[in-house]
């Protein structure tokens, strides 16, 4: 099936008459749907559209917006079965990963659909008993989001929902890799009758489009979320003129495990937080730094955990771990264990699976490394697979040193019963996000989310923070003719 652009409010075929055919990472046989190679014309026209419908949209109450996404949270649920099934042909994550990811996306519509009742602004004391001083926010105008794969429904939500309540208008360039999973939040929001030209939707190359959406003057701020190189590419183009720009980039997560921890509940976080969703996420935990007094127990338990996971279709029910989601990640991923094969040693893992009828998929088997060196490849960049490395470190202090000796700084978890050392480790860890107990990965809809260091610049993103990027702030001073 031939899919099109959505742009002011219509199913539009590119100018360039161009598409690109969408498979499945677990069969390139699967054929998704084509969908269009558009062209810089049709990101002008789409931010033209945007740009209309702002002066109308900016206009409506809270209320009469979040009505829309309402509707839109309301049409993701009902269709949550085909949608989450699409979702796992398109980007390789489980079936119950893939509908979660669903039900996700509509509860983030339905956080900032209620955001619309809730206060927007202050009221200031002023030095002059006459004079009624306050603030308010002001939407900031047609906004582009370039979103990733690897949450093809969530990620691009958690960004257009609070774009759109608090009244800007939106032009979004989906990853070329899954483009069917935006295809339907479109439809969402069509369905839920939201006024032409507030929403567009261009499909296409990075190069193409998502230049065009950085460089285009009536694109008044980006949301990025993506690699570091490609995210500081576009933060240097963007700022030259003069945009607003947030960027969600990397991760190295370490996961702290002292010898006060339940070694079988450190394991669990350890594969969920490391395998769930093939390991592509920029929270997925990817350094173990264990204390030496577990560290044999804990390794041998996570190897033979680890040999007990079920690769292969993602839409079989028993299965744990999917493909990666394109045949260039899943090179990536190899050449990665391969430079770890050389400076550490593996304990399973590492190839792609000898199961024959996996062999049109993009599959790699979860992966474990110890005797890795503080500056192994493995150690240091970010893999973005089902790999793991594990530290054996003597005491908690070194394990935050180590813990920290990384460029990035998303999240990061520690497993112990000592509630002091939990205490400190929140204090001394330098990232954005901290769990005591549960996996790096996992993040709730009303709380921030976002780095320090290389992972993050600019505002938070979700939650109530996440006005402070879609808006800006308008100070007034009110006095009497009197």
């Amino acid at each position: 099936m031939r899919y099109n652009n959505y742009i002011n409010g219509e199913w539009t075929a590119p100018s360039t008459g161009e598409y690109g055919v969408n498979t499945s990472p677990h069969d390139t046989n699967d054929i998704i749907g084509e969908f269009p190679l558009s062209g810089t014309s049709d990101v002008i026209e789409a931010v033209a559209a945007a740009k209309t419908a702002f002066a109308s949209w900016k206009k409506l109450s809270y209320a009469q917006r979040g009505a829309y996404l309402k509707k839109a949270a309301d049409y993701l649920k009902a269709n949550v079965e085909q949608i989450g099934r699409d979702l796992t042909r398109e980007e390789g994550k489980t079936l119950a990963e893939g509908k979660g990811e669903v039900l996700r996306a509509a509860s983030i519509f339905d956080y900032y659909a209620a955001e619309s009742l809730q206060p927007v602004g202050d009221v200031i004391p002023s030095a002059n008993a006459d004079t009624f001083l306050y603030t308010t926010r002001v939407p900031l105008g047609p906004i582009g989001l370039i979103t990733p794969w690897n949450f093809p429904i969530a990620i691009p939500v958690w960004k257009m929902a609070p774009a759109l309540i608090y009244g800007n208008t939106v032009v979004i360039k989906p990853a070329d890799q899954t483009p069917m999973c935006v295809n339907y939040v479109m439809e969402a929001l069509h369905q839920a009758g939201i006024p032409a030209g507030v929403i567009n939707c261009v499909y296409g190359r990075g190069s193409v489009v998502g230049e065009e959406i950085v460089t285009n003057p009536d694109i008044k701020a980006i949301s990025f979320t993506g690699s570091n190189g490609v995210g500081l590419n576009i933060q240097e183009k963007a700022i030259a003129k003069g945009k607003k720009v947030q960027l969600e980039m990397g991760g190295k997560n370490p996961l702290v495990i002292l010898a006060d921890a339940d070694i079988n509940k450190a394991v669990e976080l350890t594969i969920g937080g490391a395998f769930r969703s093939t390991g592509q996420k920029c929270t997925a935990t990817s350094r173990v730094i264990v204390e030496a007094g577990i560290y044999e127990q804990f390794r041998d338990a996570l190897v033979e955990r680890t040999k007990s996971l079920k690769v292969g279709n993602p839409l079989e029910a028993d299965v744990f771990m999917g493909p990666c989601a394109s045949k260039a990640q899943q090179a990536t991923v190899l050449s990665m264990i391969e430079a770890g094969k050389a400076e550490a040693d593996l304990l399973c893992g590492g190839e792609v699976p000898a199961d024959a009828s996996l062999a049109n998929g993009f599959y790699v088997q979860p992966t474990v490394f110890e005797n890795v060196g503080r500056d192994a490849r493995i150690a240091r960049e970010e893999i973005f697979g089902p790999v793991v490395a594990l530290f054996k470190v003597e005491n908690y202090e070194e394990a935050v040193e180590l813990a920290n000796d990384t460029p990035f700084g998303l999240s990061c978890s520690i497993c112990t019963n000592n509630l002091t050392l939990a205490r400190r480790f929140v204090a001394d860890m330098e990232t954005g996000m901290v769990h005591v107990n549960s996996e790096t990965a996992g993040a709730e809809p009303q709380v921030p989310f976002g780095g320090c260091k290389d992972s993050s610049t600019g505002s938070r993103e979700q939650g109530k923070t996440a006005i402070d990027f879609y808006t800006q702030v308008k100070t007034v001073y009110m006095d009497g003719m009197y």
